[in-house]
């Protein structure tokens, strides 16, 4: 029985209650006219339309209105209206015949669907589920978690048993916010979810590290905000004190025991070992499997002792889940990759990845008719393990170069697209996130052969992320040279053979790294179509003497191409020319390659390496880079190709600091 400490069902909220009225909205907007400051003079409209979105952006509803009122002819009327519109839809300040009124008006847009959105999360978070259940079937992307839990919560205030589905979302707590966990609280409320299923959600989002979610479902189980705050901040003292009798206090102690584990794995161990006793046996398994994760995340070779201990169908995050399998391939236990992979859920245990793990359990238990049916479910997929499923079905990787012929009635429609016009607007105002919606929005009722036109225009705008992007798209029609383009061949060719490097390996990170955007800048600083860091940008060029280097040169393509096959080349050397190693080393420094290699209890495949790999940016950046790799060498040598032989093995290596930066 849960405790009553939030005894209010989320009532259906009046829309009257939530929603300005219209003449206190229009006394708000005079005032605001009245009293703002006038906005500055710009040197462009282009100028004043981004102070007008970076306005809209911080909530800031009056200066936002005076940028608006001096871009009335505009050439993006949608979005001058909704950065307008956008700081009042928050707590529903603006009436809601003007929200229509924009609805209406831009319907279809991309940017109508986007307020839609903004609309919706507003009106969950007020209740006003009258509103919401009429606006949400018109959100076309459906794309935001939170609108998810809403509407499954406004489904089960009216009686509807969601359980089932609200389970199946509810899997990456970092998506949740207020939305996800007022479901919780709703479904544990009616009973639709157990005190398990509480837990469970309390546990997940601990181990994720998102305490302040966990902290908000601590009203829906038998404990108070003192004892979860002990079981999060103070987990020592908890561990220490032992699991005590109650149900919670179990549970708070396998929390708080997950949390000893992230920093000592042996002391977690060793704590419950001593107390396990006292546990049930699902609770030591629960218990094992938070020791175990942690263990396993720092590839710490007892993990698999660890994950020998979970019994039975223990209820596991989707991390836990995919790390004991990962573990198990370290440590060569194809048992256990087995059923670790037939425990997960059915969503997860569908990705490629466990499919063909999945097979290669198979075949080393001689079951090849069911291996060969795992491979070839994924065998015609073009990525990482389609790729690897196609080998072991003893064929090569091909990338038939073709040149496509657009005629100009295929090719007029792309050009007098509304969305697509846009898209090119932004991208040269270096907009790239609205480009990339608006023209993403185009894409989604296309046809193959339209979205190979697409791609063509985007070709043809010098947009290259776009087209591939688009072509990326098509399910039956593949065109390689779309999807794996290699501009800059000149400089390339003159810089990888002057190395000796694999030109096909180096436009495999190129593809990962920029899209081939050569304006691109990550958040941590790297710029270019080779990502470089400014750091290892000066580093580099003083290793191969380029005199009067400064960082405005990152830019440039050929300065960018030179710098970063170099330092490619300098870490493929370090990393005794191991391309998986190498291009983990470009991700994620050379350090920590070196120190995940010397790990490894014996010499493993490329790709459980890869697999393996503790940073799941890396592990798909590592994954994906020699996937292009290996279409980009069928490509340039016109033969097929072996994703499992560039992969190679990996052994394991005493740890040294690397001299590269």
């Amino acid at each position: 029985m849960f405790k009553k400490k939030w005894l209010a069902v989320i009532a259906v909220a009046v829309a009257s209650s939530a929603v300005m009225t219209g003449a206190a909205y229009a006394q708000k907007r005079s005032n605001s006219a009245a009293t703002g400051a006038a906005p500055a003079s710009y040197a462009s409209p282009d100028d004043g339309f981004l102070a007008l979105r970076d306005a809209s952006r911080a909530n800031n509803a009056d200066r936002a209105e005076l940028l608006a009122s001096t871009l009335s002819d505009y050439d993006i009327p949608s979005y001058v209206d909704y950065y307008r519109l956008k700081p009042l839809i928050k707590d529903l300040v603006a009436p809601q015949s003007q929200i229509r009124e924009y609805l209406a008006r831009y319907d279809g847009s991309a940017i109508a669907d986007r307020l839609r959105n903004d609309w919706l999360l507003e009106l969950g978070k007020a209740g006003d589920w009258a509103t919401f259940d009429e606006q949400y079937p018109k959100f076309v992307l459906d794309d935001d978690t939170q609108l998810k839990c809403y509407a499954l919560s406004s489904a089960a205030l009216k009686g509807v048993n969601v359980a089932a589905e609200a389970r199946a979302l509810l899997t990456t707590p970092k998506d949740f916010g207020p939305g996800c966990t007022d479901l919780i609280g709703t479904l544990a409320q009616n009973g639709q979810f157990t005190a398990d299923d509480v837990w469970f959600q309390i546990r997940q989002a601990v181990e994720a590290g998102f305490g302040g979610v966990a902290r908000r479902m601590t009203p829906y189980i038998d404990a108070d905000d003192s004892q979860m705050s002990q079981a999060i901040d103070k987990y020592a003292v908890m561990v220490a004190r032992g699991p005590g009798t109650s149900r919670e206090n179990h549970e708070l102690f396998i929390i708080a025991l997950g949390r000893v584990a992230k920093n000592d794995t042996g002391r977690a161990a060793a704590a419950l070992s001593a107390s396990s006793d006292q546990l049930t046996s699902s609770e030591r398994s629960l218990a094992w499997a938070q020791v175990a994760l942690q263990s396993a995340l720092k590839l710490e070779p007892q993990a698999i002792d660890y994950w020998r201990q979970v019994k039975g169908n223990a209820a596991l995050s989707m991390d836990a889940y995919q790390w004991r399998v990962r573990s198990a391939l370290r440590a060569g236990d194809w048992k256990l990759v087995r059923s670790g992979i037939a425990a997960m859920p059915a969503a997860l245990r569908s990705d490629p990845t466990w499919v063909y793990w999945m097979g290669r359990a198979d075949q080393l238990e001689g079951k090849s008719e069911q291996a060969q049916q795992q491979f070839q479910s994924i065998a015609d997929q073009t990525n990482f393990y389609g790729q690897l499923a196609l080998e072991e079905l003893g064929q090569k990787i091909i990338a038939v170069s073709s040149t496509q012929v657009f005629s100009p009635a295929e090719m007029a429609p792309m050009a007098n697209n509304q969305g697509f016009r846009r898209a090119l607007r932004f991208f040269d105002m270096n907009l790239r996130f609205e480009g990339v919606r608006e023209w993403n929005w185009e894409l989604r009722t296309m046809t193959d052969r339209q979205l190979l036109t697409a791609a063509e225009f985007a070709r043809q705008n010098n947009v290259l992320d776009r087209m591939v992007n688009t072509s990326d798209r098509t399910k039956v029609e593949v065109d390689f040279n779309q999807r794996f383009p290699s501009p800059h061949r000149d400089v390339m060719t003159t810089n990888t053979q002057s190395l000796g490097l694999d030109m096909a390996w180096v436009y495999g990170v190129i593809r990962q790294e920029s899209r081939f955007v050569r304006s691109a800048r990550s958040h941590v600083g790297a710029s270019g179509l080779m990502q470089v860091m400014p750091a290892t940008a000066r580093w580099v060029a003083k290793k191969i003497g380029l005199n009067d280097f400064t960082n405005d040169q990152i830019s440039d393509v050929n300065t960018n191409i030179l710098l970063g096959t170099n330092y490619m080349s300098m870490v493929l050397s370090d990393l005794d020319g191991s391309q998986a190693l190498a291009s983990a080393a470009y991700n994620a420094g050379p350090g920590r390659p070196r120190a995940w290699r010397s790990t490894l209890p014996g010499t493993v495949e490329g790709a459980v390496f890869a697999e393996s790999i503790p940073f799941s940016e890396t592990r798909g950046y590592v994954k994906n880079v020699l996937s292009n790799a290996t279409y980009y060498a069928a490509l340039f040598e016109g033969k097929p190709q072996s994703l499992k032989a560039r992969l190679g093995t990996v052994a394991p290596k005493g740890f040294v600091e690397s001299a590269l930066p």
